[in-house]
Parts: structure tokens; C-alpha cells; sequence
């Protein structure tokens, strides 16, 4: 299993938990850490007009490994 950590601010950690309300791409663990299903997400995001996490992740966008099967933002 391949996992991604990533430091994230608390803003941006409330904005993902806000515009990504599917369990199944989008969960916070009980450390507070943001957990993406990557593989959900590409998924999710071909449904969507936008693409949220790349929109709000702007700064942080060009460390995203998309081969991992999990990000955590922590």
C-alpha cells in the first residue's frame, strides 16, 4: 500500500471536508488527518464539472503522487 503525507493547513483541511462530502473519496480519521482514496477521487472527479482537490490544493498540487492509493493530509 502506497500512502502520501502531506502537511496541510487546518484551512484548507475544512474546505476539503466541505466541498468533498462522499465517505468513500473523503474521510477524516481521529487524529484530525484528511484521508483521500485516490483512486475514489479520479472516480469522483470525472463526474465533476471542477476539479476540488486540485482547486484547493493549488500550492501543494505539484507534490501530489497520483500513483499512491492514499493521500493524508495531516
Amino acid at each position: 500500500m502506497h500512502i502520501q503525507d502531506i502537511a496541510l493547513s487546518h484551512n484548507k483541511k475544512k474546505k476539503l471536508l466541505k466541498q468533498i462530502s462522499d465517505s468513500s473519496v473523503l474521510f477524516e480519521d481521529e487524529s484530525g488527518d484528511i484521508v483521500v482514496n485516490v483512486e475514489n477521487y479520479k472516480n469522483f472527479k470525472q463526474e465533476q464539472e471542477n476539479c476540488l482537490l486540485e482547486d484547493i490544493l493549488a500550492d501543494e498540487k505539484e507534490q501530489l503522487d497520483w500513483n499512491a492509493q492514499y493521500f493524508v493530509f495531516s
